[in-house]
């Protein structure tokens, strides 16, 4: 199938900032687009791109005061399939995990992994390592979580929710993410376009989060928010928590005005742009 990705984000600058945006697909998915994905900015400035330590594409400049509007509307190529799922996977031990994934074994901005090592033994310790006790977390962080706009701030960690019990699919992921790493579980979190493709629609699209777990010898997506399977994700970015993965950062003042989000399936090249 093919996908429609795009956004349209507008800010008011009170004074000259420099920004980093992270609005590009993920490098692991360029093979898959059809046309370009590239960060258009009003009024046109000077872009450099980069990747940073957890292999995201970033792009950089400098917002003049004024009024900035960021844009992008890209094709992409998907296979139509929903998200893998392997019961057999097995948990890696520790000792036998890359260098690099023992990042996601511990705390973070968002991820208080500490304070979960007694609540994650005593709710799921019990249970066979593998996919399966990676898919109850999943269960009974989307069971025991509400879903309400309304009770987002970008404060929120894990503690918090795991306390309160409302939140948004940031949070959903933050405490799934905290009690697999208290299971000592590779775990990292992901952010990108998921449309309504395959379920009942819930405009007005956003960005979406979900998270990763590393098992066997790779990383598989799992979603505590929407809890099953879902066509047409498609990744931008991933860190250790909603810290690493920022859409925009900005070093100073800028107020944001406008945002608007797409991802539509299109039957064939040439569809509607933003």
């Amino acid at each position: 199938m093919l996908i429609r990705l795009g956004y349209d984000i507008q800010f008011e600058i009170p004074a000259a900032v420099p920004m980093v945006a992270m609005l590009n697909v993920h490098p692991s998915r360029v093979h898959d687009l059809i046309e370009p994905d590239e960060l258009l900015t009003e009024p046109k400035l000077e872009v450099s791109n980069y990747v940073d330590g957890y292999g995201n594409r970033c792009a950089r400049f400098v917002a003049p005061q004024g009024n900035l509007r960021l844009s992008s509307s890209a094709l992409i190529r998907d296979s139509g399939e929903p998200d893998a799922v392997n019961l057999s996977a097995r948990e890696p031990s520790v000792a036998d995990l890359p260098h690099e994934m023992l990042c996601y074994l511990l705390s973070s901005r968002y991820c208080e992994v500490d304070r979960f090592s007694n609540i994650a033994f005593e709710l799921f310790g019990y249970l066979e390592p593998g996919w399966g006790r990676v898919q109850a977390i999943c269960d009974w962080v989307h069971n025991k979580v509400a879903f309400n706009y309304q009770q987002a701030r970008p404060t929120k960690t894990a503690l918090d929710v795991f306390t309160e019990r409302v939140g948004v699919c940031r949070d959903f992921q933050h405490l799934a993410i905290t009690l697999c790493r208290a299971l000592n579980i590779p775990a990292r979190y992901a952010t990108g376009y998921l449309g309504d493709i395959g379920v009942p629609s819930r405009l007005p699209m956003d960005f979406s989060a979900w998270f990763e777990v590393y098992l066997g010898d790779r990383w598989w997506t799992f979603d505590a928010r929407n809890n099953q399977p879902r066509i047409g994700r498609v990744l931008m970015a991933t860190g250790r928590d909603a810290s690493d993965v920022a859409i925009t950062t900005s070093f100073g003042q800028a107020n944001l005005t406008h945002f608007f989000v797409v991802t539509d399936e299109e039957d064939s090249p040439g569809g509607r742009t933003i």
